[in-house]
């Protein structure tokens, strides 16, 4: 094929005017004829300092640094659109890379392609682990709590590093969970000269003079006081900071049931106190969000703290009373009202913001609630479900069953 093997200044087949190719450690020794002609074919090149220099030899455009903040590159390539450009990227562009920001604007019959190994496929291959069993996680330009929930005995995860400093900070935090005695892999500068690997313990960490560029490979080893977070909902409610204002564990495993979170949809979470309902929708798959509405400033600052402690650091806490606080908020999938369902207005404002075929539920513990729930059963139908759990518990000095409050809880799926 005559295109494979071009070197002319031919930028991109037909239509096609953005060309984005992963380049590796190894710089131009490591790319295809096909990547060195688009590179060299293109008017403006676009990449990080890094990225450029490991390119520099083919540069026959103008070379630009990506700059900051990263929307204003995207900007700057978007506002070239037809003109033969240039983005390089590291690895693959289309795992945590410029490519999939820069897909969500430009058609893909725009755009060529040419990726590299990403540093998770060097790091497998390098380790002899199958990716498909590992959990692969950015932790560039993101919370490192992001870690949390991944944290399981046995579990093996790659991990890219933001900075030298990245491997440090996941030994810490691995340490203060309860999972000190885990395995750790420092990869540093994957595919190119300065590769080298590195193998301590996270409680022991000491590793120094670490490459900006690297990866930590993680072989977790729980202790007996590791903080585990449950893959099910209903997990422990001692893992939450709470006042008493908590959806307790079988209330909340039954309320995300009813909620039914699907893949991409946003929750509201009404009167959400410590977070909990908000927290566990989230922890079900990576693509789902939630926005907490909780009027004290105290209880929106533990529930953010506890979204950190559970890994979903991106729950969204708006301090305000509803219904007035949910005004301008983005139209919800899915609502959970824990509190403040009688306060006048927040039913009527719930039921009017959900998009059709979103799912309501609602809980009481008081009676006068608990009216109010029946009346919307009564008008609009739904499910009523009513839970009374019991607890055992010493009494005068042998066991008896303690009841806690019952639980009225309506749900309804919007026509």
């Amino acid at each position: 094929m005559a295109d494979a093997d071009s070197t002319g200044a031919d930028h991109a087949r037909p239509g096609r005017w953005l060309s984005i190719v992963g380049l590796g450690e190894d710089g131009v020794a490591g790319l295809s004829p096909r990547a060195r002609v688009l590179i060299a074919g293109a008017a403006r090149v676009y990449g990080g300092r890094r990225h450029l220099a490991l390119a520099g030899e083919l540069l026959a455009g103008e070379a630009v640094v990506w700059p900051t903040p990263f929307e204003a590159g995207l900007a700057e390539v978007l506002a070239r659109r037809g003109r033969p450009v240039c983005v390089l990227a590291s690895g693959d562009p289309f795992l945590f890379g410029v490519g999939a920001s820069l897909a969500r604007h430009v058609d893909p019959a725009e755009m060529e392609v040419v990726p590299a190994p990403s540093a998770f496929s060097l790091a497998a291959s390098r380790l002899g682990w199958a990716l498909p069993e590992v959990s692969c996680l950015s932790l560039c330009g993101r919370p490192l709590d992001l870690l949390r929930p991944h944290l399981h005995d046995g579990r093996r995860i790659l991990a890219l590093s933001p900075d030298a400093g990245g491997p440090a900070a996941v030994a810490a935090l691995l340490a203060a969970r309860g999972f000190g005695g885990s395995r750790l892999q420092v990869l540093e500068a994957l595919g190119g000269p300065r590769e080298r690997r590195r193998a301590t313990v996270a409680a022991a960490f000491a590793l120094t003079d670490i490459d900006p560029l690297n990866l930590v490979a993680i072989e977790v080893v729980a202790g007996a006081d590791a903080r585990v977070v449950a893959l099910t909902p209903g997990r422990p409610d001692e893992l939450y900071e709470h006042d008493g204002q908590l959806t307790r564990h079988e209330m909340r495993a039954l309320t995300l049931a009813a909620l039914a979170p699907r893949r991409g949809e946003l929750l509201w979470d009404i009167g959400a106190g410590a977070g909990s309902v908000g927290i566990e929708w989230m922890l079900v798959d990576p693509s789902l969000r939630a926005i907490g509405i909780e009027e004290r400033a105290e209880r929106a600052a533990r529930a953010r703290r506890n979204a950190a402690a559970l890994g979903v650091p991106g729950l969204v806490v708006v301090e305000g009373r509803a219904p007035d606080a949910l005004a301008g908020l983005p139209v919800p999938d899915a609502i959970f009202i824990g509190g403040g369902a009688s306060e006048p207005g927040v039913l009527d404002a719930a039921v009017a913001a959900l998009r059709p075929g979103g799912r309501l539920a609602a809980n009481a513990v008081t009676l006068e609630t608990e009216a109010l729930l029946l009346a919307r059963h009564a008008r609009q139908g739904g499910d009523l479900l009513r839970v009374a759990l019991s607890r055992a518990a010493p009494v005068a000095g042998m066991t008896g069953w303690r009841p806690a409050m019952p639980v009225t809880r309506w749900s309804w799926v919007k026509p």
